[in-house]
C-alpha cells in the first residue's frame, strides 16, 4: 500500500494552533469534516476518543497516530498535521508530539485500516525521515518525502527476500514482535530490528503477531538454525515451539529502542535455554522480572474474573427473574423451578471457574484442571470466594514447582509431563493442601467475614457502601472498579444477599449518568460534540456500563473523576442506609424491578447523580465560542 494514495494534500494542517490533546483532535476533525471525509463529527470523534481511552496513540518520539474505523467516514483518508510548538498528547514517552497522522477508515474496511497503520509505522521508524517531515514546508514536499521513503522500504523488503537465502558466514537470529493492540508498535519493532541487524551484518527473520494475525511465520527449520530467539512483545506469545533455544523475552518497546542490545545478546547466545513444556518461563526476561509483582497478581485475578463473569451475569439474572416469577405463580411452578435451577447451576461453576483460570494464567494449561478442582473443594468446604482465590494461586504455583522439579527429565519422557505427571501430581498436591490446610482456614475466615457483614450496624454498612460505590467510579473499569465488583460478587455468591451489589451497581451507574445530566443542565460548559456524546451516556449509565464516561474522563480527568467519585460514594452509601438490595450482578435499570425497595434504590441513584452532575457543571469552565 502507498501512503500517498490516502495522504491528501488539500486537508493537511502544517501549523496546528492547538496545544492540548483534545483541541488538536478537534482541529484535525474539523478539516476532515470541511473536506467531506466524514459525515458526522460527533460520531467520528467519539470513536477517536474511545480508542485514545484504551491506550494513547501518542507513540513517542514526537509522533501521534489517532485513528478510527467508523461508519461516519466516507472514504479512507490520512490527514497529516504538524505542530511547531509541540502538543501535550499524553504520549507513551511523556514527551510533546509534533507530527500527527489521523487515519479515518469506513466501517468494515478492516484490511485498509490495518494496512495503513502498519505501512505508516514502518516508515516512521526512520528518524531521518521523521526529521525531514518536521522541516517540510509544503504538502508537495511531504508527498515527495513519503514517495522516497516508500521506495526505501520496498528496497529493504526486497533485500529481506534475498536474505532468506541465509549467508552461512553471518549469524542468524529469529524474532517475534507483538503489542497489545497489534498495530503500530508491532511493526515499528519489526523494522527497527531489521535495520539494526543489517547494520550489524546479522541475518534476521521477524514474525509479526498483529491484530490481523501472524505474518511471516517462522518455519521450524529457521528456528532450528537460529543462534537465538528474540521475543519483543507486550502480550502473551506461545513459546513452546522455541524449546531448546536461547530465548530473550522483552517488552515490544525494547524491540524499538534497544535493538542493538537484543541482537548482540542473541548473537552471543547470552540468554538461558528455554525449556518448553507447556509454558515454563525460564527465558531472559529481565524487564519483566523488574516489573511490579502486584501487576502480575492483578493480571491473574482478572483472568479468573473475566472468565467467571458470564456465569455470574447469566446465572444471577435468571435466578433473580425466577424470584420475580415466584411472586406470581408460586414456588411449585415449573417455570420458577426451571429458571431457579438453571441460574443455580450456572452459579455452581463460579468459584471453580474463577480458580481454574487464575491457575491457567499462572501455569498455562496444566494449571487449569487442578485449579478448578481446588475451587470446587473451596465451595464444598465453605471457604467461599476467598478460598477459590487461594486455590487458583495455589494450583498455579504447584504446577510451576512441578515444572521445575521435572525440568531435567530425559527427553524420551517429555511426553509424560502434560498427560500424566502434571495432572496427577498437580491435582494431588493442590487437593491435599486445600482439603487439609487452606480449605479449613479460609472456611473459618469466610464464616467470620460473613457474620461480621450480617451484623454490621447501619452506620458501618453505609460507610462500606460508600467505599464500594467510590471505587466503582475511581477508574471506571480499572483495578479499583474490578476489585469492588469482585468483592461484592463474592459476598453475593456466599450469602445470596444483594445489598452490596446495589452499592456497586449504583456506583458504576453514576459516572455516565452524571455526565449526561451535566451536559443537559450546563450547556455552556460543553462543546457541541460533548453534548451529543452526553446523550449516549444516559443509555450507557442506565445499562450499568461505566466505561461510557471514559472519553470525558480522559479529556478532563480531575473534574470528571472527582465529581463522579463524590456522587458514586453518596449513592453507594444511601443504598445501604435505605436497606436496598439487588439480587442480580448486572443489568442496571433493567433489573431494578427485581430489587428490594426498588424506589429507594432509584432515589439513591438520583441523589448521587444530581450531586455529581451539579459539581461537575459548576466546576467546569464555560466553553469559549469560536
Amino acid at each position: 500500500m502507498k501512503i500517498t494514495d490516502l495522504l491528501r494534500k488539500d486537508i493537511m494542517l502544517l501549523d496546528l494552533q492547538a496545544t492540548e490533546k483534545e483541541a488538536v483532535i478537534d482541529e484535525m476533525i474539523e478539516s476532515l469534516d470541511k473536506h467531506g471525509v466524514i459525515t458526522d463529527v460527533t460520531e467520528f470523534k467519539d470513536a477517536i476518543l474511545k480508542r485514545e481511552a484504551q491506550t494513547s496513540t501518542g507513540l513517542g518520539d514526537g509522533i501521534a497516530m489517532p485513528h478510527a474505523k467508523n461508519k461516519a467516514v466516507e472514504k479512507p483518508t490520512v490527514l497529516f498535521a504538524k505542530s511547531n510548538k509541540g502538543v501535550n498528547y499524553e504520549s507513551l514517552d511523556g514527551q510533546p508530539a509534533y507530527l500527527f497522522f489521523m487515519i479515518a477508515v469506513p466501517d468494515g474496511a478492516n484490511n485498509t485500516h490495518l494496512e495503513t497503520l502498519a505501512a505508516l509505522s514502518r516508515q516512521l521508524i526512520d528518524k531521518n525521515f521523521v526529521d525531514s517531515l518536521k522541516n517540510a514546508q509544503s504538502p508537495e514536499e511531504i508527498h515527495a518525502l513519503f514517495d522516497e521513503e516508500q521506495e526505501a522500504v520496498e528496497e529493504v523488503e526486497r533485500n529481506d527476500e534475498q536474505a532468506s537465502q541465509v549467508d552461512e558466514e553471518n549469524p542468524f537470529v529469529v524474532a517475534i514482535t507483538a503489542c497489545p493492540t497489534g498495530i503500530a508498535h508491532t511493526y515499528m519493532a519489526e523494522d527497527a530490528l531489521k535495520k539494526k541487524a543489517k547494520e550489524m551484518n546479522v541475518d534476521i527473520r521477524v514474525e509479526t503477531q498483529g491484530s490481523d494475525g501472524a505474518k511471516n511465520a517462522l518455519s521450524k527449520d529457521e528456528i532450528e538454525r537460529a543462534n537465538a530467539v528474540i521475543i519483543a512483545a507486550s502480550k502473551k506469545v506461545d513459546l513452546d515451539r522455541f524449546s531448546g533455544k536461547h530465548l530473550i523475552q522483552r517488552p515490544v518497546s525494547d524491540g524499538i529502542n534497544k535493538t542493538e542490545e537484543l541482537i548482540t545478546k542473541a548473537v552471543n547466545k547470552d540468554a538461558p535455554v528455554y525449556q518448553g513444556d507447556g509454558g515454563e518461563k525460564n527465558a531472559d526476561n529481565t524487564e519483566e522480572k523488574s516489573s511490579s509483582v502486584w501487576g502480575g497478581i492483578y493480571k491473574d485475578i482478572m483472568n479468573g474474573i473475566s472468565h467467571m463473569l458470564p456465569f455470574v451475569v447469566g446465572g444471577g439474572i435468571l435466578m433473580a427473574i425466577s424470584f420475580l416469577v415466584e411472586s406470581f405463580v408460586g414456588s411449585e411452578s415449573t417455570i420458577f423451578t426451571f429458571l431457579n435451577d438453571l441460574g443455580g447451576n450456572a452459579f455452581d461453576f463460579l468459584i471453580p471457574i474463577f480458580a481454574g483460570f487464575i491457575a491457567l494464567s499462572i501455569a498455562d494449561r496444566p494449571g487449569l484442571m487442578p485449579g478448578m478442582v481446588g475451587g470446587l473443594i473451596a465451595v464444598n468446604s465453605n471457604a467461599g470466594f476467598l478460598g477459590g482465590l487461594v486455590a487458583g494461586f495455589l494450583a498455579g504455583y504447584v504446577v510451576i514447582w512441578l515444572k521445575k522439579v521435572f525440568r531435567k527429565l530425559p527427553k524420551s519422557l517429555e511426553g509424560l509431563k502434560p498427560i500424566l505427571l502434571y495432572p496427577v501430581l498437580g491435582l494431588f498436591v493442590t487437593g491435599l493442601l486445600m482439603y487439609f490446610i487452606f480449605g479449613p482456614i479460609f472456611a473459618t475466615i469466610n464464616t467470620a467475614m460473613v457474620t461480621f457483614l450480617e451484623n454490621l450496624g447501619t452506620g458501618n454498612a453505609v460507610i462500606l457502601g460508600a467505599i464500594l460505590g467510590a471505587m466503582m467510579a475511581i477508574d471506571m473499569g480499572g483495578p479499583f472498579n474490578k476489585a469492588a465488583y469482585a468483592f461484592s460478587i463474592g459476598i453475593f455468591t456466599d450469602t445470596g444477599d444483594g445489598s452490596l451489589m446495589a452499592a456497586v451497581m449504583a456506583g458504576g451507574m453514576i459516572p455516565p449518568l452524571a455526565i449526561a445530566l451535566a451536559t443537559t443542565l450546563f450547556k455552556n460548559k460543553f462543546t457541541e460534540s460533548e453534548k451529543k456524546s452526553g446523550l449516549t451516556n444516559y443509555i450507557m449509565g442506565l445499562s450499568f456500563v461505566t466505561e461510557g464516561a471514559i472519553p470525558f474522563a480522559a479529556a478532563d480527568p480531575l473534574r470528571v473523576i472527582g465529581s463522579s467519585v463524590l456522587g458514586a460514594a453518596i449513592a453507594g452509601g444511601l443504598t445501604q442506609f435505605f436497606n436496598t438490595a439487588i439480587p442480580a450482578p448486572h443489568g442496571g435499570i433493567f433489573v431494578i424491578p427485581l430489587a428490594e425497595n426498588p424506589l429507594l434504590f432509584l432515589l439513591s441513584l438520583a441523589i448521587g447523580m444530581i450531586i455529581s452532575a451539579v459539581v461537575l457543571g459548576v466546576w467546569r469552565k464555560p466553553v469559549k465560542e469560536k
